[in-house]
């Protein structure tokens, strides 16, 4: 028996989820804040447009997941966690196909620019690298993920700075609490205010925060700003991910995807990228300020 149909979007995107079986359900999911961390802003649509499911959950019968390069599906008992992933993926593969690129990046329009902190390869500093910049007078544009379209604009981004409830499914042991390194560096979060509307992305910083580091900045090469935004783009299809005992992230990815993907990729490293070393984000703005 059909218990819902339910349509999600990402900017343009669309993504239909339809659930099966003997247990009725009001939404896929009951809390939407991981979908507005992990891809800007997330809606239930009012109406379902799609003809048909990109998500198929099955709730009786054996547990399983599978993917036939076109549709997910779900069968049996699944916490709310690993739902939400496959929600993500799925969702970040549409909104790609219209052009829009979920980073995993924070940003901020900073002494006239828009810079972006770019989680990269090690994702060592992003969160507080933005937080000082805002401290310093930028406007917040995103926090855990910005949205950038093929033209290098950042069109709609996170705000909470951080995940402060996370589904079963989703335990992360080895992740400090959110407010402590807040705590160490500055004491209380700081307040800012936000830029709200679309912004050309005019330069990237890839941050690695660390006490024993001592000051660098280098701009990066051709490769390696490339290097370390596929690795920001790839973050959201969870290829390395086990959703649940036993059950690994069904694999979504293409050659042909990846292509196209590293094509964008290619374009938007034409701007400058830099790799940045400190031992605090206050260190790490001054190093960013002496290029700005």
């Amino acid at each position: 028996m059909l218990q819902l149909s339910e349509e999600m979007s990402g900017g343009s995107a669309r993504l239909r989820v339809d659930v099966h079986g003997s247990a009725p359900r009001d939404h896929v999911l009951e809390d939407m804040n991981f979908l507005n961390y992990r891809l800007a802003e997330v809606n239930i649509e009012p109406e379902v447009t799609l003809h048909e499911p990109d998500i198929v959950w099955h709730q009786d019968g054996e547990k399983g997941i599978s993917y036939d390069g076109r549709q997910m599906t779900f069968t049996g008992d699944w916490a709310a966690g690993p739902l939400q992933k496959v929600v993500v993926t799925m969702l970040a593969l549409k909104m790609e196909a219209v052009g829009l690129h979920p980073f995993h990046a924070a940003s901020v329009r900073y002494r006239d620019k828009t810079i972006l902190f770019l989680g990269g390869e090690s994702n060592h500093g992003k969160s507080m690298g933005q937080i000082e910049a805002c401290r310093r007078g930028g406007l917040l544009v995103s926090t855990e993920t910005t949205v950038i379209d093929e033209d290098g604009i950042a069109v709609m981004g996170s705000k909470d700075v951080f995940l402060k409830k996370r589904a079963e499914g989703t335990e992360r042991a080895d992740k400090a609490a959110p407010n402590k390194g807040v705590e160490k560096f500055f004491g209380e979060m700081p307040t800012w205010r936000e830029l709200n509307e679309p912004t050309n992305v005019d330069a990237v910083v890839v941050p690695a925060i660390d006490g024993n580091f001592d000051p660098s900045l280098v701009e990066m090469g051709s490769f390696e700003a490339q290097f370390q935004t596929l690795h920001s783009l790839q973050n959201y299809f969870l290829l390395n991910e086990l959703l649940a005992p036993g059950f690994p992230m069904p694999m979504v990815d293409t050659e042909e995807l990846r292509k196209v993907r590293a094509g964008f990729v290619e374009r938007f490293a034409t701007r400058p990228f830099y790799f940045v070393r400190a031992a605090t984000p206050q260190v790490l703005m001054d190093e960013v300020d002496r290029v700005l």
